[in-house]
């Protein structure tokens, strides 16, 4: 049972291949756009005065993804913020192969219809065919405990595409379920 694909991903080489392939005539197999990672990041400001809250920041990413989670440091110093260059301000991760169809089938089946006063995603793309979704908090995610979270901390959830364009991106996504908005 362990080498069993994720449904994601039979989902996606079972309907949405064949229905992209078709809705854009592509000559190829390979040119049909699929998604290549997620990445899930957190930028925490008030990390710099309290590390206890990167801590819990880290598990937190590392409890939802199932994949350890990597710190990141300021790149620059910013006095307005009095921030220093180097400085841990925030944690990601990026998943891909099995672990991307994983989150991707948790986040769009699970995930998402848990936000309050739910009606569908933006269906903005960044242009090249990736989509960035906000996220307000990480209650959404089953993963994590409701008596064991501190504050509530947004995050940004990535998914990066081969997609040359917004509309096969966009496409793509709907065919995999993102309940975008009408």
């Amino acid at each position: 049972m362990a080498d069993a694909k994720p449904r994601m991903r039979e989902k996606y080489e079972g309907d949405a291949a064949a229905a992209l392939q078709e809705k854009f005539a592509y000559t190829s197999s390979m040119q049909i756009p699929r998604p290549v990672k997620v990445v899930i990041n957190m930028g925490l400001g008030k990390a710099q005065t309290n590390p206890k809250i990167l801590e819990s920041a880290v598990a937190e990413l590392e409890a939802i993804t199932g994949q350890k989670a990597v710190k990141t440091k300021a790149r620059k110093s910013i006095s307005n913020f009095k921030l220093r260059e180097g400085v841990e301000i925030g944690a990601r991760v990026t998943l891909r192969d099995r672990q991307m169809w994983e989150f991707l089938d948790r986040f769009i089946n699970v995930a998402l219809p848990r936000i309050r006063d739910f009606r569908g995603v933006s269906t903005r793309l960044s242009g090249a065919g990736d989509y960035t979704l906000g996220l307000k908090d990480q209650l959404i995610f089953p993963e994590i405990e409701y008596d064991k979270v501190d504050e509530a901390r947004g995050m940004n959830v990535t998914i990066v595409t081969t997609a040359t364009n917004d509309e096969e991106g966009r496409e793509l996504l709907s065919l995999l379920g993102m309940p975008f908005r009408r």
